[in-house]
């Protein structure tokens, strides 16, 4: 009586989840979104197995990089490097060019400065134009420019006047400036002498 009793109360308690009433482990779907079929049950050994099988499966499919992708992403950075490297050379000799303009255009300020005094363009010797502007260094027109701080002044005119530097580029710019004439004129050119008496005879801008 005591047992049948006992065996009634034990059917109607909730069963764990993965058990069965019989006390075994429900058998579970190699397909995890398949429910395993009503009733069926398997011992607790096959169903470690089959955990383990399904663990080692998993990590069978996490697969790393092929040759052929590792080179791809290698060829796909050196394009990229080549693209890069000519546009940062260009940059850079493009803001050193600048730097020599600027200076020419400073240099040419300064010497204007000192014609409205006696409207002569003799009297900007490299001496005055350094008074002037004493951030640059000013060198007679024989004396080739050696940077773009320094400029090379042709000062033989009364109403004109020629100067010239050189850019770390390497390249040659001209600045001339005529009062009877065309005015202010740009040339540049790449080696040979920078200095303001090989100026050419016909100035084509910069």
């Amino acid at each position: 009586m005591c047992d049948t009793v006992s065996r009634a109360a034990r059917g109607n308690l909730p069963v764990p989840l993965g058990m069965s009433r019989a006390g075994g482990i429900k058998a579970r779907s190699s397909n995890p979104d398949r429910l395993p079929a009503a009733g069926s049950i398997i011992d607790e050994g096959t169903y470690h197995v089959q955990v383990i099988a399904k663990l080692q499966a998993r990590r069978d499919r996490e697969e790393g990089f092929t040759l052929i992708e590792l080179m791809v992403v290698v060829l796909i950075i050196a394009i990229l490097i080549a693209i890069a490297i000519p546009t940062f050379l260009g940059a850079r000799e493009r803001a050193q060019d600048r730097a020599a303009q600027s200076s020419l255009r400073n240099g040419l300020t300064a010497a204007k400065t000192i014609f409205t005094d006696n409207e002569d363009y003799t009297d900007a010797t490299p001496a005055a134009l350094g008074a002037v502007e004493p951030s640059l260094t000013f060198v007679a027109g024989g004396t080739a420019s050696t940077g773009p701080n320094e400029v090379s002044v042709d000062n033989s005119s009364t109403t004109v006047i020629v100067l010239a530097g050189e850019s770390k580029s390497g390249e040659c710019f001209w600045i001339s400036d005529d009062v009877t004439g065309p005015g202010t004129e740009y040339h540049r050119a790449s080696g040979g002498t920078c200095d303001a008496n090989s100026a050419p005879a016909a100035f084509t801008g910069w």
